[in-house]
C-alpha cells in the first residue's frame, strides 16, 4: 500500500545528526513532512551552505527511495526543501555538520510547525479538480470578481503552470509585468489583483516542466509578488493531484480548498481523488461547485445536457458542503474570450449573476465556519 506520513519519518531515521549522533527527526531537523500517491515533499532545518545541502538532499532522496524499494513502493518524487537554522545559532565553519546547535524547534513525529503565511493575506482558499476541462479556472476568477464586488480585497493567483488560463479570462494581453524592488507587482483589474505565470513566459510556449521546476515556478509566483493587504488570496490549481499542491501545502497556510465538478460520473470520480487529496494533506475541503450544471439556449429553456445534480449528490455522499451550480450560458462563454467576467454580473442574465453571488455567499459562509470550527485562530495548515 502507498506509504504514509510516518512511513517517511520512519525512513529519515536512518539519517544521523553528525555532532549529536541523533537521527535528523529526534533532533528536529525535520519541519514538515507530505506524501501524496507516492510523492514526497520534506523540508529540512540546514545551514545555508551548498555542499551541506547537497549532501543532505541526497542523503533524504536516499533514505526515502531505499525505505520504499525495501516495501515494494515505488517513489514517484522527492521534492527537499531547506529553511536555515535559528537566526541566534553562531556562524559556522566551512565543514559544517548536519546540526550545528538545537536551538531549532524541536518537532515530534506526527507534529510539525505550521506552514508559513502571506503578509497582509486573511484567507486563502484553492480551487482545485480532479481533471482539466471542468471550468476550474473559469470558478476562480468568478468567484474573485464576486467577493470583490461583495466590498472583499481580492486577490487571485494561477497556480495552474502547465495551462495557465487567466490571461484570457482577465484580458491581460495588453499588460505587461512590471517588477519594482524585486517584486512582481500584481495586476490590478476587475476589481481584483492577480498574477499569472502566463505573463511570464511565451504565450505559445510549451511548459515541459519536471517536478522541481513546477515547484521552483509556484514557489517564486507566491513569494515573489507584491500582495499587498488581502481579505482572500484565490489559488487556481492544476487539474490533478501533482506536485504544486503539495508545494502549496508546504508553503501557505490555507483556509481550505473548492473543489470544482461537472455533473457527469466520470468527473465526479476525479472530483473525488482531489478532495481525498486535500484531505490526506490536512486541507479542509470547504464545498464542491457544479460548473456546466446546465445549458441555457437562446431560448431561453434550461438543458440538462451533463445530468444537473451529479456533483450535489457526490457533495452528500462525502458529507461535504454543496457550494451550488453554475449554469452554461452563451454570455459566459463571450465573456470569458474576452476576458471582461464583470460582464457575467451586470448583463449576462439574472440566473448566470445569481449563481455566481450565491457561490461567493457560500464561501463566505463556509470560511466563517472554518474560523469558529478553529475557535477563532487563523487557520493554520499542519503537513507531517
Amino acid at each position: 500500500m502507498p506509504l504514509t506520513k510516518e512511513d517517511i519519518f520512519s525512513a529519515l531515521r536512518a539519517i544521523r545528526d553528525r555532532s549529536t549522533e541523533r537521527d535528523i527527526v529526534e533532533s528536529g531537523d525535520i519541519r514538515k513532512v507530505a506524501i501524496c500517491d507516492n510523492h514526497a515533499s520534506v523540508t529540512v532545518v540546514a545551514p545555508d551552505h551548498e555542499q551541506v545541502r547537497e549532501h543532505l538532499r541526497a542523503a533524504v532522496e536516499t533514505a526515502i527511495r531505499r525505505y520504499g524499494a525495501e516495501r515494494g513502493e515505488k517513489i514517484a518524487g522527492v521534492n527537499v526543501q531547506f529553511v536555515a537554522p535559528d537566526p541566534a545559532m553562531a556562524d559556522t565553519p566551512d565543514d559544517i555538520p548536519l546540526k550545528q546547535a538545537s536551538s531549532a524547534p524541536t518537532t515530534k513525529q506526527g507534529q510539525s510547525t505550521p506552514g508559513t503565511s502571506l503578509p497582509g493575506v486573511t484567507h486563502i482558499i484553492a480551487v482545485g479538480a480532479g481533471k482539466g476541462g471542468v471550468g476550474k479556472s473559469t470558478v476562480s476568477v468568478n468567484l474573485a470578481v464576486a467577493l470583490a464586488r461583495k466590498g472583499h480585497s481580492v486577490g487571485l493567483l494561477d497556480g495552474d503552470i502547465y495551462g495557465p488560463s487567466t490571461p484570457t479570462l482577465l484580458g491581460l494581453d495588453a499588460e505587461e509585468v512590471l517588477i519594482h524592488e524585486n517584486k512582481l507587482q500584481v495586476f490590478n483589474l476587475h476589481g481584483i489583483k492577480a498574477m499569472t505565470i502566463g505573463k511570464l513566459v511565451d504565450p505559445e510556449r510549451p511548459l515541459i516542466w519536471r517536478g522541481p521546476m513546477a515547484h521552483g515556478a509556484f514557489k517564486q509566483l507566491v513569494e515573489q509578488t507584491a500582495w499587498g493587504e488581502l481579505d482572500y488570496l484565490i489559488v487556481d490549481l492544476p487539474p490533478g493531484t501533482g506536485d504544486v499542491p503539495l508545494t502549496m501545502s508546504q508553503m501557505m497556510t490555507l483556509t481550505g480548498a473548492v473543489v470544482v465538478c461537472t455533473p457527469q460520473k466520470v468527473a465526479q470520480d476525479d472530483a473525488v481523488r482531489a478532495v481525498r487529496m486535500f484531505q490526506q494533506l490536512e486541507v479542509e475541503v470547504l464545498g464542491i461547485v457544479e460548473n456546466m450544471s446546465y445549458f441555457i439556449g437562446d431560448d431561453g429553456k434550461e438543458y440538462d445536457i451533463f445530468g444537473r445534480g451529479g456533483a450535489e449528490m457526490m457533495a452528500q455522499r462525502l458529507g461535504l458542503p454543496y457550494l451550488g451550480n453554475i449554469p452554461i450560458t452563451m454570455a459566459l462563454r463571450e465573456n470569458s474570450d474576452a476576458g471582461t467576467p464583470v460582464r457575467n454580473f451586470t448583463d449576462a442574465g439574472e440566473p448566470l449573476r445569481k449563481s455566481l453571488e450565491d457561490l461567493a455567499r457560500r464561501v463566505e459562509d463556509e470560511v466563517a465556519l472554518a474560523t469558529l470550527r478553529r475557535g477563532g485562530r487563523k487557520p493554520t495548515l499542519s503537513v507531517t
